[in-house]
């Protein structure tokens, strides 16, 4: 696809202007950014091996060598190499923030930062729009001295816009692909960030979920993803969807004894009143090889829902399962949703009890962002003025991308002040709670539920529970290929991989980290499949 990057170093047009020498020997000791984890970076800047404006060029190139491909960065972070230079300087003075000291991080394109980077969730619209500050997850990785390289990819609007578009496009950004198979659905909403950390383009990245953006993006790329309680990340100045669903939170290649509590640790904690605990907790006590010994593991059947489950899904479920077990787990078989029959019959309505909550919340939320804007070019205050841009700018491919969810929440005629909005959020509330997650747990006893993530992510949504996906197989190399029918992108296919998700209660982040953890460790699934295109720069071709 690329050519020979060491006979044509003008196909990555900064490799000449950060003088590297692409005939430097291919052998080195240093970490395959492919893989490599916050622990083994860390090492590398501690022991003088490499620098953080070393790791920032590397990571710019291996996107400059794949973006046009997969196209999971919108932007990258034009004083990124000055503030890893400014994090270098502090490190040789003693001065180290967080274990994210100098290591480059993406950041999906619906997290405010206050510099030369937009913020647009995708669209037009907001180019050239600016904000007071950063939003408050991007503030705090920048206080632990994490470099923000850019920002990633994604469906637009976070997938609220459109019922015929495709996961991973966005007017401002094109369409994402996944690593994984040639045009492959790369799920969404936070596209570009599950692809990215997929092929390592950053050391990891941050997505946003509001039901399954962060989960199903992870899932399909082979990455471990958290999607935290809502309220443990601060969803200040994030373009939102849903203030009682929205949540920040982060993808990565796999488990180690730093990456995901650094992670956690440095973008967490705002200090609700209703927080379990003072301070965060120390994420790194759940990396335990026994955590699943003695624990009580729910199996909810009727979660399965037929149009997500594949054979070799449920038959990579089915050797989870046995898994778990064997790792002292006991397995608590049909945990099932007491709430599953009443959810149905609601999901038949139009609009569903999701429906409304969504709709109402974007009218108020969406207008609610868009008023804290410092400069607003094209004086977009409410879902209205959106819809009125999309509608005319030829740049938003409408109508052949609709505006139909925008239109059903506008046709809504009430935002979530109304008591109709918060009847809907009752049965939603219900749905995830009593009748569903935390209701399974409390009847039948149990510390966590399991299903294929796929199957997973809307229950605890509507609750505001956390859930943890973590790799579980990927399809067998002679599946038929099955695409998308409105753009043809391929969401069953050879090598394509799935995962399994643990969820729990409230604040249960740590206990479910445990349980993921746990499980990774017995199946490496990530190493048993490999994307079909990687980035080949590397730290040594610009050291």
């Amino acid at each position: 696809l690329l050519g020979d990057r060491k006979s044509n170093p003008t196909t990555f047009p900064n490799a000449l202007k950060y003088g590297i020498n692409w005939s430097i020997e291919e052998s080195s000791n240093y970490p395959d950014l492919l893989d490599a984890g916050v622990e083994e970076l860390v090492a590398g800047l501690e022991s003088g091996a490499f620098t953080s404006v070393d790791l920032t060029k590397a990571y710019i190139l291996r996107i400059e060598e794949v973006n046009s491909v997969l196209h999971a960065v919108t932007e990258i972070n034009p004083d990124a190499l000055s503030i890893a230079a400014g994090l270098d300087a502090e490190r040789g003075n003693g001065t180290i923030r967080s274990a994210l000291h100098g290591l480059p991080m993406l950041i999906k394109n619906n997290i405010a930062t206050k510099d030369g980077m937009n913020n647009t969730a995708g669209s037009h619209s907001l180019l050239g729009a600016t904000v007071p500050r950063d939003a408050t997850v991007a503030g705090k990785l920048r206080d632990a001295g994490a470099v923000l390289l850019g920002k990633s990819n994604l469906s637009q609007w976070a997938n609220f816009r459109s019922v015929n578009s495709s996961n991973g496009w966005s007017a401002h950004g094109g369409q994402v692909t996944g690593a994984y198979y040639p045009d492959m659905d790369p799920s969404g909403s936070s596209s570009g960030s599950g692809v990215a950390s997929s092929v390592g383009l950053a050391v990891a990245s941050l997505g946003t979920e509001t039901a399954g953006s962060i989960l199903c993006p992870a899932s399909v790329n082979n990455l471990v993803g958290i999607k935290p309680t809502v309220g443990l990340t601060s969803r200040s100045l994030v373009i939102p969807i849903s203030s009682h669903q929205d949540t920040v939170g982060p993808s990565k290649c796999i488990f180690s004894v730093w990456d995901y509590p650094a992670l956690l640790l440095a973008s967490s904690f705002t200090s609700p009143a209703d927080f379990p605990f003072d301070s965060p907790p120390d994420y790194t006590r759940s990396l335990n090889f026994s955590s699943l010994r003695g624990a009580r593991i729910g199996i909810p059947r009727n979660g399965l829902k037929p149009e997500n489950i594949s054979q070799p899904v449920l038959d990579a479920f089915e050797a989870a399962i046995q898994v778990i077990k064997n790792a002292g787990a006991i397995i608590v078989d049909n945990a099932n949703f007491s709430g599953w029959e009443e959810l149905l019959a609601d999901e038949a309505n139009a609009p569903s009890s999701e429906d409304i909550v969504l709709g109402a919340d974007f009218v108020s939320d969406l207008s609610s962002y868009l008023g804290q804007l410092t400069s607003n070019p094209n004086q977009i205050t409410s879902l209205a003025g959106a819809a009125s841009f999309t509608h005319s700018s030829k740049l938003e491919s409408y109508p052949t991308r609709d505006t139909a969810i925008w239109d059903e929440a506008l046709s809504l005629g009430y935002n979530s002040s109304d008591y109709r909005f918060w009847k809907a959020f009752e049965r939603t509330s219900y749905f995830g709670g009593e009748g569903g997650v935390t209701g399974a747990l409390a009847a039948f006893h149990l510390d966590a539920l399991i299903l294929p993530t796929d199957s997973a992510p809307n229950l605890p949504a509507y609750a505001g529970l956390p859930v943890v996906t973590v790799p579980m197989g990927y399809y067998p190399s002679n599946s038929s290929v099955l695409r998308t029918p409105n753009w043809e992108l391929v969401e069953v296919g050879p090598n394509i991989p799935f995962g399994l998700s643990f969820m729990g209660a409230k604040w249960s982040e740590e206990t479910l980290i445990g349980f993921a953890y746990a499980y990774e460790q017995r199946t490496h699934t990530r190493s048993k499949v490999r994307p079909y295109i990687v980035p080949n720069v590397q730290l040594q071709d610009v050291i």
